[in-house]
This record gives C-alpha cells, sequence and structure tokens, in this order.
C-alpha cells in the first residue's frame, strides 16, 4: 500500500464543526457576534513525498458571500443562492521540511486589533490573510492581518460555511514572494512545484437557526 500524503488536525475530525476557541468571532445572544479566542489549531502532517523540499499552507474558506449588501443586517439574511468567494484565513509560505507540525497557538493567540505582522517566523513566511481587505476603512480594526485569524462568517448567512486547511508539499527550499504576499500570489507561484496536497476541513457558522 502507498503511503499517501496526510494532513491532520486533531481538535475537530474532518468535516466537523470547529470548536469556538479556534475563530475569530463567537456568538453572543445581545450583539449576534464577540471577539473569541482566536487560537491556531495544531496542524502536521506525515507521509511527506520524495524530493519535498518545503510546505506552504493556506486556509480558506469559499462560502463568503460575494456582495455584503446583506451581511450582518438586522431583518436581513444572506441569500443562500447569492454567489460565493474565497476568503483566506492562514497564508504561510517556505516552511521548512524539518518541520511537520505547528503547535496551537503558535501562528495566534488571540485577536490583535490592527492585526498580526506579516513575515519571517520560526515555522515559515508568513503572508497576509484576506481580514486586512474586510477591516479595511474600520477606524477600530483596519490594520494589515497576517498569519492565522479564524472564521468569523457572517451572523446571518444562509448557510454554513467550509474551512479548508491545506499543505501543500513542494519541491523547492523556498518561493520568492512580495514581502506582503496574499494566497493568490502563493498559488500562482507554488504552480509547477506541488508534489502532494492535503487537506483538513471544518464547519463554521453564526448563525443560531443553522
Amino acid at each position: 500500500m502507498t503511503n499517501v500524503f496526510t494532513v491532520s488536525i486533531d481538535a475537530w475530525k474532518h468535516g466537523n464543526p470547529i470548536p469556538e476557541k479556534y475563530a475569530f468571532g463567537k456568538q453572543d445572544a445581545q450583539t449576534h457576534v464577540a471577539l473569541t479566542d482566536n487560537i491556531n489549531p495544531a496542524i502536521s502532517w506525515s507521509s511527506v513525498p520524495v524530493g519535498t523540499k518545503s510546505f506552504a499552507i493556506i486556509c480558506h474558506d469559499p462560502d463568503v458571500p460575494s456582495s455584503g449588501e446583506d451581511v450582518n443586517q438586522e431583518g436581513k439574511a444572506v441569500p443562500a443562492e447569492l454567489p460565493r468567494i474565497n476568503f483566506y484565513h492562514w497564508v504561510l509560505a517556505n516552511i521548512p521540511i524539518d518541520i511537520s507540525k505547528i503547535e496551537e497557538s503558535a501562528a495566534s493567540n488571540g485577536v490583535t486589533v490592527r492585526g498580526k505582522d506579516v513575515g519571517g517566523k520560526t515555522y515559515g513566511l508568513a503572508g497576509i490573510n484576506s481580514y486586512t481587505d474586510w477591516f479595511a476603512g474600520d477606524a477600530d480594526m483596519e490594520g494589515k492581518y497576517a498569519d492565522y485569524d479564524g472564521p468569523c462568517p457572517p451572523w446571518n448567512d444562509s448557510i454554513m460555511h467550509h474551512y479548508y486547511f491545506t499543505v501543500y508539499a513542494l519541491d523547492v527550499t523556498s518561493l520568492t514572494l512580495e514581502e506582503e504576499f496574499r494566497a493568490p500570489e502563493l498559488l500562482e507561484k507554488m504552480q509547477g512545484h506541488i508534489l502532494a496536497q492535503a487537506a483538513h476541513m471544518g464547519t463554521y457558522t453564526l448563525n443560531p437557526e443553522l
């Protein structure tokens, strides 16, 4: 039997709900949403392909509304049929070959108002996540959000959101990236260098009706 590249997150079973401590926001009876622990889950990988020289991680939610018109609006619901786009929660490149696990809370341990620093970490190179765009123009929260920040889907969304934590095994030691690189750039630069990829998925919602 051939060993298959595998990604594991022990905090929840593949396809099950993500515990709120790994999220950016949680349900609140009065305000709909409140900030929570925002801790990255421990993630590990095994059965690495021969020739692998580095890794990358992207966590994305493909269920984000393409229009913000109805998002988090009292008396409204984001319709299920609305087209959806990607929202990137974790962008990490150039993970050294001798690393096969990122420990819980290593990449995020609480909500950092105005964001965490982009750039080199002991476990890789952190890129910009989508909260940078989400909070643009917000006087209290605006900033450059890098590395991991957890789920916080619209509290009035009609659908469950799915979060894919994907690890890529690459045939290069490092990728040349812009200083404030984002997931689309990383995905583009990885093309032709991916030996294997695998994902662990979890679900999350702030809608009490779901």
